[in-house]
């Protein structure tokens, strides 16, 4: 029971009471945990429990007289829903960012507390110039201030460590230090803190169950540029099988001891790296009191993650096969049922659960899935609840995002589906977001282009009508790992990585128009070699097209499409049927021949 702050107001006053007793005149609460995580344990979060804001990404600050609630423009709505505006401030991450907010807030000689653990020295340092301009500070506090006044939080997590097979990874976790190792010595760095979850998941070939929709372990590593670490976890975790796939080059020791290990690093260790993206300002710190010379670098595991072994590959492939086979499991059903006028967001979401579950490798769902008929679907991140589940009725549209975290992949699908008859505008938009799906996928790019040089393409055919959608193109994706991954994404915003064989992307753009409907069409792409035209001069990349779900034909408007997008449209159907056709039941197959027939 959360007693004796059972009420946000009540939570609110007991935070106040918590920063004036440690001698400040304000806290930020930020959405986030001690590894910079997307989706964070329980116990850590903080801000929902503050404010009542379910969203990936926001924070809180709370100053004695006012407050303020910042998201990004994916939950603009989501926000006024959950937090209280008499409590809080709505403001836009972007266009006036906690440190805009504090430069107007703050006044000379006040101090503002702050958990070291949960932000970077880069975000930190955008505060701490707001706080100088206007004569205030700020200050680390040891020990968590929600951690002091939520009573009934959630403890750590103790679900023990995972092996993953090499079968799986492609590499054995030996390999993969010593490849790390060796970058580690061209950047001059003697060794490496990892922080980010997925890349010590992805460095020692484990998995776990600490983080919700991934299979992550909270963990720290240290990892010296001879290819030896020591990992820092909950050692109960740490079963004998672990520990001898872990092998005589990885120490385990407790989670919390990682000042200790950096304090023992052998003398000739001098530069330590910290990832600048995802170190937080207190293992800045530690690296400091052990007397060694932090570095913040970009974490190497991640750029080597992203390239895909082609065992992964194939295993993404394998997974998205049986994915596509449930996916049309469902389709068939939700096509027999939704008609009826009986099916909820929720209930809809549960049958498609149940369908993923049936798989021997199915480890549960990627992210929460997005299930939203009509209005609801023009929120870019919605979630059902209770509350505000919506029933599946005839002539409205269902856009649904959803995936599965498989043992050999990650999947992550988005279809757009008519409930009985779409309107003229509909398919008109569906049809244009299809456009630019299909031109998108079928792009062909010389080495080094990057996503955000593609972006244009998924926008075009709705920018000819001046329309857009206010979300990323694509992101990468983890193998049975993040369902979100970097460094790779396909956005506006400029993105200096280039796209590099093995790099798993999606392929997502939208329409959204507020209170009416949504739509979306995803697909994963998976970043190749192509053929090359003979006098070309430089090496020449393509997409091959890993999702296989059919898209819905009755949301189309044939005369919009382009001889060549028919084509690329009738050709992925087809492989559809002929891929997922054998692995469904009587009944599901003769649903696919309808819905995957030529446009």
């Amino acid at each position: 029971m959360d007693m004796p702050y059972p009420t946000a107001a009540e939570r609110l006053s007991g935070l106040r009471e918590a920063f004036r007793a440690a001698g400040v005149d304000g806290y930020i609460v930020p959405r986030a945990d001690e590894h910079q995580a997307e989706y964070v344990p329980a116990f850590a979060e903080r801000l929902q429990w503050l404010t009542g804001f379910t969203g990936s990404a926001g924070a809180a600050v709370v100053l004695a007289d006012k407050a303020a609630v910042f998201i990004d423009g994916r939950y603009t709505i989501q926000v006024r829903d959950q937090v209280d505006g008499k409590l809080y401030e709505y403001r836009h991450l972007i266009e006036e960012p906690p440190a805009a907010w504090l430069a107007r807030h703050l006044t000379s000689g006040q101090r503002l507390g702050f958990d070291p653990k949960l932000h970077t020295p880069a975000g930190l340092h955008r505060l701490e110039e707001a706080c100088t301009r206007v004569g205030a500070t700020m200050v680390a506090i040891d020990g968590n201030l929600i951690d002091k006044v939520w009573r009934g939080q959630p403890p750590r997590p103790t679900a023990p460590v995972m092996v993953y097979a090499d079968k799986f990874a492609g590499r054995s976790s030996a390999e993969k230090r010593a490849e790390i190792g060796a970058a580690l010595k061209a950047e001059g760095v003697d060794a490496l803190v990892v922080s980010a979850l997925d890349s010590i998941a992805w460095l020692f070939n484990i998995r776990g169950d600490d983080v919700e929709f991934s299979p992550l372990v909270l963990a720290y590593a240290v990892l010296t540029a001879d290819g030896r670490a020591t990992l820092c976890v909950d050692v109960a975790k740490i079963t004998p099988e672990v520990k001898a796939h872990l092998g005589p080059d990885v120490t385990v020791v407790a989670y919390d001891e990682l000042p200790q290990v950096l304090a023992a690093l052998p003398a000739a260790v001098k530069a330590v790296g910290l990832d600048r993206d995802t170190g937080s300002r207190w293992l800045h710190d530690q690296v400091h009191q052990a007397k060694r010379q932090p570095k913040l670098i970009a974490d190497p595991i991640t750029a080597v993650k992203a390239r895909k072994h082609p065992a992964e590959l194939e295993g993404v492939r394998q997974a998205h096969i049986r994915d596509g086979a449930a996916l049309a499991k469902f389709l068939a059903w939700l096509d027999a049922e939704a008609p009826k006028g009986q099916l909820t967001e929720i209930s809809a979401s549960d049958q498609l659960l149940a369908f993923r579950a049936t798989d021997n490798l199915f480890r549960g769902p990627s992210f929460p899935t997005i299930a939203g008929v009509g209005g609801n679907g023009a929120i870019v991140h919605y979630r059902a609840t209770e509350a505000s589940s919506a029933r599946i009725v005839p002539n409205t549209v269902l856009l649904l995002d959803s995936g599965g975290q498989y043992l050999d992949g990650t999947t992550d699908v988005t279809r757009t589906i008519a409930i009985g008859q779409a309107t003229p505008e509909q398919k008109h938009r569906f049809t244009l977001v299809l456009k630019g799906h299909i031109g998108l996928g079928r792009a062909r790019f010389v080495k080094g282009t990057t996503g955000s040089q593609l972006d244009a393409l998924a926008r075009a055919p709705l920018w000819s009508e001046g329309l857009d959608f206010d979300h990323g193109t694509g992101h990468g994706v983890g193998t049975y790992l993040g369902v979100h991954e970097g460094p790779q994404r396909i956005s506006k915003v400029g993105n200096s990585v280039a796209l590099e064989p093995g790099m798993v992307i999606s392929n997502e753009p939208g329409y959204y128009k507020t209170g009416a409907y949504g739509i979306r069409i995803e697909n994963l792409v998976a970043v190749r070699g192509a053929d090359a035209p003979k006098d070309a001069e430089k090496p020449l990349l393509e997409f091959e097209t890993i999702t296989l779900a059919p898209i819905d034909r009755n949301m189309i408007e044939p005369g919009l499409l382009t001889a060549e997008e028919k084509a690329w449209l009738d050709a992925y159907h087809a492989r559809v049927r002929d891929t997922i056709g054998p692995l469904v039941d009587t009944k599901t197959r003769s649903w696919l021949e309808g819905a995957t027939a030529p446009i």
